[in-house]
């Protein structure tokens, strides 16, 4: 195992932040992970997969470990449906066109989030109606403090909005090593319910549409709406949209009656807050290197040399504007370091 020192993270966040980390090791297996946690010498460990749910604002001293896990097998499968197991290394996106490729139904409303399977369940990743959590049957973790194995349960991961126990309880101590998915194979739940996915579908004259006809909608309307990673550096959606009870909504509702919302179960509702952020003044504003998209008000951009706490300080600017505005906080999706 070969630890490097003093390696740049830039490559490896989306937002392309630069920064440090003290060591450095790319895991490529279970074992070579557990060597990693185990290892006496370095008391600190901060573990990194995708890099894109994360926004860095400082030095990271400590040891960084890559999850470089690969690998999708299957677990079980009947006519109707399959159980497919992916390691935590493998790139969301690219797991995604993999299930539509071989016609597993599920997952095709999520297609074009960034970054990799083993963060998915972290926050419950979802786009246009459907999350993680309506495909997910378990995933198996290594605990940080004694390198054992652990495997996680539906019930167990308690999901929420963007949000799971490994936000909550179990933050920090656990990281994810595979995630298994209930797929299906004919009789797919197509779900287009949100009106971005129906009107394109309609101007393909799409009535019945196939799972990948979706995927390919969901796809077209990200890019039409995000910026690629690649060219501009963002961590997508930086924040979550606020959920208001019934009694805070109708109050917000008589005052701004014409913001767009979305009714939940349990008589809750949520507010875009992308809207929130234009309407507060800040769609396309630009503070240096760091921004707001001039296309989705929702995604903050680093334009090249924006440093982590730049990035944070326009969010924390943001924040404070909507909920003077709007009385409403919104939260962070990324985890900040």
């Amino acid at each position: 195992m070969h630890i490097q020192q003093n390696i740049s993270l830039k490559s490896y966040n989306t937002f392309g932040i630069e920064c440090e980390a003290r060591y450095f090791v790319s895991v490529h297996t279970i074992e070579e992970l557990q060597e990693a946690l185990a290892l006496p010498k370095y008391l600190k460990k901060f573990l990194l997969g995708g890099g894109s749910n994360m926004l860095l604002t400082g030095p990271i001293d400590a040891l960084v470990i890559h999850v470089n896990l690969k690998g999708i097998s299957i677990e079980n499968q009947n006519q109707n449906s399959i159980e497919l197991s992916c390691m935590a290394g493998e790139n969301w996106h690219d797991f995604v066109l993999h299930c539509i490729d071989n016609n597993y139904g599920g997952l095709e409303n999520m297609s074009l989030i960034p970054g990799n399977v083993g963060t998915a369940p972290i926050q419950n990743i979802g786009a246009y109606g459907v999350e993680l959590k309506d495909v997910f049957i378990k995933c198996d973790a290594i605990e940080i403090a004694t390198s054992k194995e652990v495997s996680f349960t539906h019930q167990q991961c308690d999901f929420g909005y963007r949000n799971s126990i490994f936000k909550t309880t179990h933050k920090g101590k656990y990281v994810i090593t595979r995630v298994t998915f209930k797929l299906t194979k004919n009789n797919h739940k197509i779900q287009t319910q949100y009106g971005a996915i129906n009107e394109h579908l309609s101007m393909n004259n799409s009535t019945s549409p196939s799972i990948k006809q979706v995927s390919d909608a969901v796809i077209a309307i990200r890019q039409s709406k995000l910026p690629d990673p690649k060219k501009l550096g963002n961590c997508g959606s930086f924040f979550k949209n606020p959920v208001l009870d019934s009694k805070t909504f109708e109050a917000f509702h008589t005052k701004f009656p014409e913001a767009p919302f979305y009714a939940l179960a349990n008589a809750e509702f949520k507010i875009p807050a992308g809207w929130l952020i234009e309407q507060a003044g800040f769609k396309a504003k630009r503070y240096g290197d760091a921004g707001v998209h001039k296309n989705q008000a929702l995604v903050l951009v680093n334009y090249g040399n924006a440093t982590g706490a730049q990035i944070w300080e326009l969010a924390l600017k943001i924040q404070q504007k909507v909920a003077k505005d709007f009385g409403i906080t919104i939260e962070p999706e990324v985890n900040v370091f």
